[in-house]
Formats: C-alpha cells, sequence, structure tokens
C-alpha cells in the first residue's frame, strides 16, 4: 500500500542516469501510497483518523510491524495509541484469547525500526549498485541496464560458481573392484570401497593377494540385519513444496507459490508464505477432528497410530509469524481444482496425513564377504511395512534407496564364489541446479561462509531472501536474462557472467553480507542498536564500490570481448569493408555501424512470420534462409517462400518454391 519514493522525487537531477550524480544518498527517505492503492489508502486512512485507538494485527514480525507502522505513520495517525495483536494460529480460540491479551504496541516498535532500517539499506544498495555497474559496463559496450541488489546478486552469484565449477571440472577415470556372489538361495552383486588410479594399481593388489579377475572363493565374513523405522516427513514449509513440487512435476517455484495461494484464497489451505515445519495444539486439534474428511477427500484410508500431538510436528514454541503448510477445515470437491491445484492439495494433505500414520519399517542387512583379505560389501533391503509411504505411492520419486535389491539368506561362514572384475569409472561433474534445488540452496546459503558467527545467524534466518521473496527473486533474475531454465536446470546467461565477475570479491557476491546485516539489525530490534549508525556503514560501503568498481571492469577487458562477440549474429553485408556486425536490438536487427551512418536493418517479424536467428544468420552470409511458411500478403493471403538478400537492390526479395 506504501512504498519508497523514486530517486527523482528527491533530486530531479537524479533522474538521469550518470556517474557523476552517485552515490544518491537521501537526507530522508520518503514514502508514497502505491498509484493502485489510492482509493484503498483513503478508507484506511479515515479508519484511521477517526479511531481513539489502533489495534496492529499484521505478522507477528518485523515486517509486519513495519507495514503497519508505515501506513499508520502516512495517514498521519502515529499519535494514536496502539495495542499490538500477537498470534501465531489463526484459530478462532487462538484469535479470541489474543485479542483478551493485546500488548503495548511501544514495545513493538524496535522491530519497526529493524524493518524500515532493511528496506532502506536495500534501497541504497539496489539504486546505487545497479546505476554504477549498469554506467560502468556500458562504458566497455556493454547493453542493458544491469539489476543488482543484495538478495537476487548474492543468489546469482551462487549459480555462477556453482556453473564454474561444472565448466572447470576435468573427470578422472578410477579404477575399483566389483564382484557378482553367488551363495546356495541365490547370487549378488558386490563392492569394494576402495579407488584406484590405474587399472596397473588395481592389478597389482590383486595379483599380491593372489586373486584373480574371474571366479574366487569367499567367505560370507559378517552378516548384520536391523529392522529399521522412518518417521514421515516434517510439515510443508513453502520452501519445502516447491522443491518436492518442482522434483516430481517440474512445477517453478513461483508457479508452486500461485497455485498455494490460489488454494488459500479458497480456503482449502493454510497460508503458504511460511517457513514453519510446524503446527501449534490449535491446528493439531481442528485437523485430528476432520481426519475423516480428508480421508474422503482423498480417497485412502489411514491406520492411526500416533493420534496424539508429536514434537516433531506439533510444537507451538517453534512457530513464529506463520505455522506449516496444513489443509484447512473446509475440504474442496477434488473436481472443482485444476491439475497443478488437485497435486498440490494432495500434497500437503498427505503430507498432513502421514504424522498420524505407522512409520515406515524395513529390514536393512549388511553383508560383508571376504575373497583373501579383500572386503566386498552389498546392502539389501525388505519393506516391512509401507506405513505412511502408502499416502504417496503414486510417486516413485522418495529416496533412491528405497529400490535397493533384496538380498538372498545366508549364513555367516558359508562358502561362497565370487566373480572379481576391475570397473572403470569416471569422477563426475557436479550437476547444474533446478528451480527447486535453488530454493534451498538460498535459504541454506550460510555453508559457505566461514565465520562461524556468521554462519550460525544466516542459519537461523534461513540463508538469504525469505519463504515470501525467493520464487520472486528467481523470476526477477530470469526477466533480467541473467539466468536461463531448460529441462529444469538453471543455467547463468552471458549477461549474468558479466555481473558476476565484475562484483566477484565484493559483499555484493557473498550471502556473508546479509549475515553482518541480519546481526546488527537484530540489535536494532532489540533497541541495541543504532538505525543511523547501520546506514553510515551502508553508506561507506557503496562509496567504496565506487572507489573500487572502476578499476575492477576495467581489467575485465578479455571477458567482455568475447561476450560481445556473442552478441553479433553475422557481418554487415552493407559495410562489410568497415567492420559493421549485426546484432540484436530489441524489435529488429541492426548494425554496429549505426552512429557511422550505416542504416542496415533487418526486421524480426516480416509479413507476420517471425524469422528465426538462424534464418538470419543465412540471409548475412548470402545464402537463402530455410522455406518459411506462412507469410501473409497485403491482401491477406497465405504463402510459402525463401529469403535472401539482394545486394544490388539492397533488400530483402522472396524466392519462390518450384513448382
Amino acid at each position: 500500500m506504501v512504498e519508497l519514493v523514486s530517486p527523482e522525487q528527491y533530486n530531479e537531477s537524479w533522474k538521469e542516469w550518470k556517474l557523476e550524480q552517485l552515490p544518491m544518498f537521501p537526507e530522508r527517505f520518503q514514502f508514497q501510497v502505491d498509484r493502485d492503492k489510492k482509493k484503498q489508502f483513503k478508507v484506511v486512512k479515515k479508519l484511521l483518523n477517526d479511531s481513539n485507538e489502533i489495534i496492529v494485527a499484521t505478522d507477528c514480525d518485523r515486517e509486519g510491524e513495519n507495514i503497519a507502522r508505515s501506513i499508520i505513520t502516512l495517514a498521519g495517525a502515529s499519535n494514536k495509541p496502539t495495542k499490538r495483536l500477537w498470534i501465531n494460529s489463526l484459530e478462532v480460540d487462538e484469535i479470541q484469547k489474543g485479542f483478551r491479551n493485546l500488548k503495548n504496541g511501544n514495545h513493538y516498535l524496535p522491530l519497526y525500526k529493524e524493518a524500515q532500517t532493511r528496506q532502506f539499506s536495500d534501497w541504497l544498495v539496489g539504486m546505487n549498485a545497479s546505476r554504477l555497474y549498469t554506467l560502468l559496463l556500458q562504458q566497455q559496450g556493454m547493453k542493458g541496464a544491469f539489476s543488482v541488489g543484495r538478495v537476487q546478486t548474492a543468489s546469482l552469484y551462487l549459480l555462477y560458481k556453482r556453473q564454474k565449477e561444472i565448466e572447470e571440472f576435468v573427470s578422472q577415470p578410477y579404477f575399483a573392484f566389483q564382484g557378482l556372489v553367488e551363495v546356495q538361495n541365490g547370487s549378488f552383486e558386490v563392492k569394494h570401497k576402495q579407488r584406484f588410479d590405474t587399472k596397473d594399481e588395481a592389478q597389482n593388489i590383486l595379483k599380491e593377494k593372489g586373486i584373480s579377475t574371474g571366479i574366487n572363493d569367499g567367505i560370507i565374513q559378517d552378516v548384520k540385519k536391523e529392522v529399521k523405522k522412518t518417521k514421515s516427513p516434517k510439515l510443508h514449509s513453502l520452501s519445502s513444496l516447491q522443491g518436492i513440487a518442482n522434483k516430481k512435476w517440474k512445477y517453478s517455484p513461483s508457479d508452486v507459490l500461485k497455485i498455494a495461494q490460489s488454494l488459500y484464497d479458497k480456503k482449502a489451505l493454510s497460508y503458504p508464505r511460511t517457513d514453519s515445519h510446524f503446527i501449534t495444539d490449535s491446528e493439531f486439534a481442528y485437523i485430528k477432528n476432520n481426519l475423516m474428511n480428508y480421508q474422503e477427500c482423498m480417497g485412502v484410508r489411514v491406520d492411526v497410530v500416533y493420534p496424539d500431538a508429536q514434537k516433531r510436528y506439533v510444537d507451538g514454541s517453534k512457530v513464529a509469524e506463520h505455522y506449516a503448510l496444513v489443509p484447512t477445515k473446509q475440504t474442496p470437491d477434488l473436481n472443482t481444482l485444476n491439475e497443478k491445484e488437485r497435486n498440490i492439495y494432495r500434497e500437503v494433505v498427505a503430507t498432513t496425513l502421514a504424522m498420524f500414520a505407522p512409520d515406515y519399517g524395513y529390514e536393512e542387512t549388511k553383508i560383508e564377504i571376504n575373497v583373501k583379505g579383500i572386503c566386498f560389501e552389498a546392502t539389501g533391503k525388505v519393506e516391512k511395512n509401507k506405513g505412511w509411504k502408502a499416502l504417496f505411492a503414486s510417486h516413485n520419486d522418495r529416496k533412491k534407496e528405497d529400490q535397493e535389491s533384496v538380498l538372498p539368506s545366508m549364513e555367516e561362514g558359508e562358502s561362497c564364489q565370487v566373480h572379481v572384475n576391475i570397473a572403470e569409472g569416471k569422477t563426475k561433474a557436479p550437476k547444474y541446479y533446478t528451480e527447486g534445488q535453488l530454493i534451498n540452496v538460498m535459504k541454506h546459503a550460510g555453508k559457505d561462509v566461514g565465520d562461524e558467527a556468521l554462519k550460525h545467524t544466516l542459519k537461523e534466518n534461513e540463508g538469504i531472501g525469505t519463504e515470501a521473496t525467493r520464487a520472486s527473486i528467481i523470476e526477477t533474475l530470469k526477466h533480467q536474462k541473467y539466468i536461463e531454465v531448460r529441462k529444469n536446470k538453471v543455467t547463468v546467461r552471458n549477461k549474468g557472467k558479466i555481473l558476476c565477475q565484475a562484483v566477484k570479491g565484493t559483499l555484493l557476491s557473498s550471502a556473508e553480507m546479509t549475515a553482518k546485516w541480519e546481526t546488527y539489525l537484530h540489535k536494532i530490534g532489540e533497541n541495541e542498536g543504532s538505525q543511523e549508525l547501520f546506514l553510515d556503514k551502508i553508506k561507506q560501503m557503496i562509496q567504496s564500490l565506487m572507489k573500487d568498481a572502476p578499476k575492477k571492469i576495467g581489467n575485465m577487458e578479455q571477458a567482455l570481448k568475447q561476450v560481445k562477440e556473442q552478441f553479433f549474429i553475422g557481418k554487415c553485408p552493407c559495410c562489410k569493408e568497415g567492420g559493421g556486425k549485426i546484432q540484436d536490438k530489441g524489435k529488429f536487427y541492426g548494425c554496429s555501424r549505426y552512429r557511422e551512418g550505416c542504416k542496415f536493418t533487418l526486421p524480426k517479424k516480416f509479413l507476420g512470420k517471425v524469422i528465426s536467428q538462424t534464418n538470419v544468420k543465412k540471409i548475412l552470409n548470402g545464402e537463402k534462409t530455410n522455406l518459411i511458411k506462412g507469410f501473409t500478403s497485403k491482401k491477406g493471403k497465405s504463402f510459402d517462400a525463401y529469403l535472401h538478400y539482394d545486394q544490388t537492390e539492397q533488400k530483402i526479395i522472396f524466392e519462390f518454391p518450384k513448382g
């Protein structure tokens, strides 16, 4: 409803992007009503000003406090006495209890100051760093704007680091012993743990032990059988739901949030933007009372072996502003939901029902085979009780170990025969992140931070970004053309690589900055820190960037040259001698020497058909395009034709298929 004003509203000269206008440090931050919310704000303002007392009932966290106080302040009602509703459950009895125990609103003002400081700091970094890096990179011939931000740039850099690991990875061969064991009741495969760098090294070990490649006598050295149980998964937070939905159905995190929001709007699911895996006793009570309805809705039956609340799922002390994603009391008609909504609803309900269901039970068998002093091992698994996994029976993506082989029965000391061979393998590069994995990478971004205190801070604050913002950050990275997603794999594009190289070594490239921010912001929230001091530190960091960034980008000549070359599609047919090159100009293709007077252009769309970059390259090489079907003439008639560029006429002409 209210937002910080844009730079030019502080200073008219800040409207134009110029290095000499940086840094932009407003003397006092100002807010305005969002253009689309003015009508609603007018209603809220009147209500606030007509009241004798205001009850703040936004989320019980710093951002909730900021939302309320920013609106109250802009409405001119900050002089009114306030009370605070502080609840983490939306059950009627809990809301009533909260209203009976309203807190003094002034006690929460430090939280408002904490969130406001974060907001001001993000504005300072985003506005100044985006302009700084955009202008410096444009000086080096790069096109377009470069959006920079504390969370989005650190997230991009995480992807960039993984991509560099993959691109620079050199696969190494290795050799290991494998065996096929024959016992009285069957056969099974075994492996030796040790790896060898060369085949000769592996062969020498076998030779020393008197083992041949082929049939050898062995002894069943150890048979360990253990009955194990696995508890059902934790209740879903938004992140875990986004991860599992991306894995199962390739839904993007942004889509999952939209679907969950739609189900929330339909009163089928609880509030989706939650980072909690826990519910309170109130939610557990209504879920337990509604068990039959959920089962009927899902078409399943659950053997309730855990009728009472378990700390693994029900713990009010671990619920902050929102509890885990669970179904509401209202069960929908699944036929009224679309396929995506049904999938997400079923996943949340199944995970909720699972906490009442039996544990998954299996017998694990570990075997050790001794072949003349070399130990071979195998692990097998026999499912004893499907338990809660029956609720997810339609999916085969619950961990691979579920599919491990069943071993034949055997006894310790039993003789066997082992067909030994030397298997060759290769070390594998890390894999590209999927969108679902990227959410978790952001959530656990503190792993690479060296400082233990900062690492702890990031863990406490769930990494970088929030449940509400991570999906939109990924969408921003896509929109900025920093990353692309193909077949669910996230890769960094050239524009993103250039920005990452430009910010390398700065706090912008690291989750460490978020950790340092959060450490001090928490002090402000505890009334032990100063907003002014924090903002001064942010300004110092920006001034340091302004000093160091020009030199850093000036040293990126080779990297920039390589990227710029990739932007060119081919040589300009009009000014080849002058070195003109054709590049994508957005709505058309044009020559890089247009400032020198070259007016050559090619349309991206011609008589209703998009001309692909492959065909544009053919035109520039003096060739005709592939046959393009479905041109529409000025008279509305459809026709097929090839295109090529006539140097004499200096225009594109048609060539029609013969016959």
